[in-house]
């Protein structure tokens, strides 16, 4: 039976930050963290930098007023973009004023980019008629780096996109699947997810063991420095018994943990048993010390 809700017993829902953004003077904000020089080196800081110089500040840093002095603020988020403005000689700042000292931003959960985010935000950028010129220069690389980016998923199907769009992968990733057919692009991008591997060794251990027939030049024989064509050979039956293996554990995965969950719950209940684990302790000692490790388990994936 539905019971009623009194909807006046509910607090208002409070924003954490201003409705508009302020204009703060540099020298009056205070960060919480200091920058180190290797910090100031990195090529992360000298793309943030351009991007200021070139375009301006894109997402303003979050302050909040110091409790004991007004007239302060404490840097919440936005360490690197003030720093790289103070160094260019600005000397204000548009901010968001946070409610509370609570640094959370979605900035603290993701601060990269992956290769297929900023493929799509390079290729908005010049559909919008930016020059690439001016992209280049605003992530601090050169014009064919540019381009190459923006090319970056020319020749990998929907899917395999799909799958590696918010993965950390390097550049050369996709090269590698670019010269697969698109269904084993799919299957190759599974790879590298279920083994949460995305290093250009793994890639190209897959693209090794991929048939022949599986590549887009599927009448030029594979190369692959320092290893013989029986050598490729074996590595194709390998990766095709790991790839079944790999789908008969993801096909089971789920009535399998729930098996082990029942099983773990039962022993639990029998090591329990007064009676139960005095019998055990004298007819099998060994079984009762198995039993009450697996009760005591806080999780069925084993420890490497």
């Amino acid at each position: 039976m539905n019971e009623y809700v009194n909807l006046e017993s509910f607090k208002p829902v409070t924003q954490a930050f201003g409705a508009d953004t302020i204009i703060v003077q540099i020298d009056s904000i205070l960060p919480v963290r200091s920058i180190g020089k290797t910090v100031k080196a990195s090529h992360k800081y000298r793309q943030i930098a351009c991007s200021i110089e070139e375009i301006g500040i894109v997402e303003p840093p979050v302050v909040c007023k110091d409790k004991q002095n007004p007239d302060i603020f404490l840097l919440l988020d936005g360490h690197l973009r003030l720093e790289a403005l103070k160094d260019l000689g600005g000397t204000e700042v548009e901010c968001l004023l946070a409610n509370d000292d609570e640094a959370f931003t979605y900035n603290k959960r993701i601060s990269r980019l992956s290769a297929i985010q900023e493929q799509r935000m390079i290729a908005k950028a010049i559909q919008r008629n930016v020059p690439r010129e001016k992209i280049a220069k605003a992530l601090n690389i050169n014009v064919r780096s540019l381009n190459r980016k923006a090319n970056l998923i020319d020749g990998i199907c929907e899917e395999a996109v799909a799958l590696l769009k918010d993965k950390m992968c390097p550049m050369a990733i996709f090269d590698v699947l670019r010269k697969m057919v698109p269904m084993r692009q799919i299957e190759a991008a599974e790879l590298l997810v279920n083994a949460n591997n995305y290093s250009v060794g793994y890639s190209t251990a897959i693209l090794a063991g991929t048939p022949q027939s599986q590549l887009v030049a599927a009448t030029t024989p594979k190369r692959m420095k320092g290893m013989t064509a029986e050598a490729l050979a074996r590595m194709e039956g390998e990766l095709s018994r790991l790839q079944q293996a790999i789908t008969s554990v993801q096909d089971t995965y789920g009535q399998d943990h729930l098996h082990l969950t029942v099983v773990k719950g039962y022993l639990a209940k029998l090591v329990d048993n007064s009676k139960i684990a005095r019998y055990l302790e004298k007819r099998q000692p060994e079984f009762l010390s198995e039993f009450r490790n697996i009760a005591q388990m806080t999780s069925t994936i084993g420890s490497s």
